[in-house]
C-alpha cells in the first residue's frame, strides 16, 4: 500500500477551528465506510521506515487496546475529530478498554493505549480504561517522547504511566483517583491541563517512581486541579502526590488547587514505608483553597518556576513531539 505523506503542520494551524475532515496524506479510521474500522488495523498499515506518517480518526467509541509499538519508527500521529482543537471539550472519538491487573497483565499491558515510538503525537482523542476502582488500570502508558494535545485520559487507578522519555501534555484533561499519574524514568510536562478528582475518601494525583536522584520529574504548570464533574469530593480527600520511589520529584506551579487538596500537601509512601529521604515535592505560585496549609514536613516551597527545558531538553522547541501552539 501506498501512503502519501503529507506536511504535519495542520496540527498547529487553526486552534480553536474544528477538524471534521482528513488531514493530507493521513490515512482514515472510520466505524463504517472506511477500510479501517480499527484504530489498531491502521496502525499496523503504517510504514515502519519513513517519518511524518498519520492517522484521521472519525467520531465513533472504538473498544480496543492499541500499540503503537517501536517499529513504526518515529513520528506517528493520531488526530481526532473534534469540533474545537484547542481543547478536549470538542473531542468526538473515544478509545476504551477494561483491562487491569486483577487479568493477570502489567501495568503496561493493562493500557488502552501503549505509547512505544519515539515522536509521537496525538490530538484531540479521548482515552479510557473503564475498569474502576479495584485493581491498577491504564489508559495510556508512555514509553517515549511524545506529545498529547487535547486529549483526555480518564480512569481510576494508575491512568496515566510516564514510565520513560521526555513528554508533554498540552490542553489535557487527566482524570483519576489513585496514583493516576506515575512512573519511574520520564520527564514530564502538564500545561493548561484539567486535573479532575474522583469521589474517593483518600486520593493521590501523582506516584512518581524515580529511583534515584534526578531520574525522573514531573511539572505541572497553568494547570487546574477539581473535582470531577458529579463527583462529590470532601474538602482535603486528596494528595498532590506521594513518592513511589525514594528520590520522586513533583512541581506544581503557577497552578489553581480547590479545596480537595488536603493542608499538608503531600502524602508519605504508607505508614511505616514513608520513602520520604530523597523526595522533591515543590510548589510555586499555585493559588485556591488547596494551596495554603501547614505543608508535610519533608515537601517545600522553591525559589522560583521550573522552566520547560528542564523537563523537555535543551531544543525542545524543534523536538518531533513539541507543538508550540498549544502552549
Amino acid at each position: 500500500m501506498k501512503l502519501v505523506l503529507g506536511s504535519l503542520a495542520l496540527a498547529s494551524s487553526a486552534l480553536a477551528a474544528g477538524r471534521t475532515s482528513t488531514p493530507s496524506g493521513c490515512i482514515t479510521v472510520g466505524k463504517s465506510g472506511e477500510k479501517y474500522t480499527t484504530i489498531q488495523s491502521a496502525v499496523d498499515a503504517l510504514p515502519g521506515a519513513s517519518t511524518g506518517k498519520c492517522i484521521f480518526i472519525r467520531p465513533g467509541t472504538y473498544t480496543e487496546q492499541v500499540l503503537v509499538d517501536a517499529s513504526k519508527g518515529a513520528g506517528v500521529t493520531l488526530y481526532g475529530y473534534t469540533d474545537d482543537t484547542s481543547s478536549h471539550a470538542g473531542n468526538k472519538v473515544t478509545m476504551t478498554s477494561s483491562k487491569s491487573q486483577a487479568d493477570g497483565l502489567s501495568n503496561d499491558e493493562t493500557a488502552t493505549l501503549r505509547v512505544k515510538a519515539a515522536d509521537f503525537r496525538m490530538y484531540n482523542v479521548n482515552v479510557d480504561n473503564g475498569h474502576g476502582a479495584g485493581s491498577q488500570a491504564v489508559a495510556l502508558s508512555a514509553y517515549a517522547d511524545s506529545g498529547y494535545y487535547g486529549c483526555a485520559f480518564t480512569g481510576f487507578q494508575d491512568t496515566v504511566l510516564t514510565q520513560s522519555g521526555r513528554q508533554l501534555y498540552a490542553k489535557c484533561l487527566i482524570q483519576g483517583a489513585t496514583d493516576f499519574v506515575f512512573g519511574q524514568q520520564s520527564f514530564a510536562w502538564f500545561e493548561k491541563s484539567d486535573i479532575r478528582v474522583l469521589q474517593a475518601g483518600v486520593g493521590y494525583i501523582t506516584a512518581n517512581g524515580a529511583s534515584k536522584s534526578g531520574a525522573s520529574e514531573y511539572v505541572f504548570n497553568n494547570c487546574n486541579v477539581a473535582a470531577a464533574p458529579g463527583n462529590t469530593v470532601a474538602d482535603g480527600a486528596y494528595y498532590l502526590g506521594r513518592p513511589w520511589g525514594a528520590y520522586a520529584q513533583v512541581v506544581f506551579q503557577k497552578t489553581a488547587l480547590s479545596s480537595v487538596i488536603n493542608a499538608a500537601g503531600w502524602s508519605v509512601w504508607n505508614q511505616g514505608d514513608e520513602r520520604t529521604g530523597g523526595v522533591v515535592f515543590g510548589e510555586v505560585g499555585n493559588t485556591g483553597a488547596g494551596a495554603s496549609g501547614t505543608r508535610a514536613k519533608f515537601a517545600k516551597k522553591i525559589d522560583g518556576p521550573v522552566e520547560m527545558a528542564a523537563i523537555l531538553g535543551s531544543g525542545y522547541e524543534k523536538k518531533g513531539f513539541y507543538d508550540a501552539a498549544y502552549m
